[in-house]
């Protein structure tokens, strides 16, 4: 079976791409069309688009995700295969209305990560590939969840578009991975990815996953507002712009009032760590 990392631009895919070699490397990539959140390097925003096969303007992640991957394809000698697809300015728009993500209702992770690997595969293979996933020694919870969603074989499905009935598209369930969990397996925890990664050419963020992730608590959130003002106010102008059918990223509170609640000297970076941080949940 053909063997894949599954790459998201933190220390623990990141150890994954450099400890057990695949025959593939993906990482999806989150954008924006969003200018005030613009990539500040013109080349590698050329450079990002040239692989992506698309414009890319900007992403809601911190801006060092594009270097951590640039790094790591050096690093690890071997090419990644970048992916995405629609921006996140698109993904919310439905018809006239604006739907927002929320831990409820989690489908920026399917159209923004999950769909574009599937795509990536549905145009280069027929067959399920086994699939690494960067879930460490005590994350076994999660591991668990994405078991239980595969068949008696472990592979787990995508739905896919597969033709047109008169009034609405005829979909089907396309068998595609067989999540690994390598990490798991050989007892890694996150003491030995951050002592490997140590003194290594790889630059990596504060923290991955998008600056306005719904999973983050509002202490972190206001943090990143401070660390990412043009980012954020992205988030708090969705919710100010959002109309009929939208709900706030995080229930029974805004992002406007999430940045204002609290002083910058307040808070210590040190008081958070990946637990915070919120995931994407691959």
């Amino acid at each position: 079976m053909i063997t894949v990392n599954s790459l998201s631009g933190g220390k623990t895919s990141s150890y994954i791409a450099a400890n057990y070699k695949a025959d593939y490397n993906v990482f999806a990539l989150v954008r924006t069309s969003d200018k005030n959140c613009m990539f500040p390097d013109k080349k590698i925003r050329q450079e990002v688009s040239d692989k992506l096969g698309v414009e890319f303007i900007g992403t809601l992640e911190d801006d060092t995700i594009i270097y951590t991957m640039i790094d790591l394809e050096q690093y690890i000698g071997q090419e990644i295969s970048w992916v995405t697809g629609k921006t996140f300015d698109e993904v919310i728009i439905r018809g006239d209305k604006k739907y927002l993500p929320n831990a409820t209702i989690r489908f920026c992770t399917e159209l923004m990560k999950l769909k574009p690997i599937f795509d990536w595969w549905d145009k280069n293979f027929t067959d399920p590939v086994e699939m690494r996933i960067g879930f460490r020694a005590n994350e076994m919870r999660r591991a668990k969840n994405m078991i239980e969603k595969s068949d008696e074989n472990g592979i787990l499905s995508h739905k896919k578009i597969v033709g047109k009935r008169k009034t609405r598209n005829k979909w089907a369930d396309i068998p595609w991975q067989k999540p690994v969990f390598p990490l798991i397996d050989d007892n890694i925890y996150k003491d030995s990815i951050e002592k490997f990664w140590k003194d290594k050419p790889v630059r990596f963020a504060y923290m991955n996953n998008c600056i306005g992730c719904f999973h983050r608590n509002p202490v972190l959130l206001k943090l990143m507002s401070d660390k990412h003002p043009e980012k954020f106010q992205w988030f708090i102008d969705q919710e100010n712009t959002a109309g009929y059918g939208a709900r706030t990223f995080k229930n029974g509170m805004k992002y406007i009032d999430i940045k204002n609640s609290l002083k910058q000297t307040e808070l210590f970076e040190d008081d958070f760590n990946d637990c915070d941080s919120g995931y994407c949940g691959l």
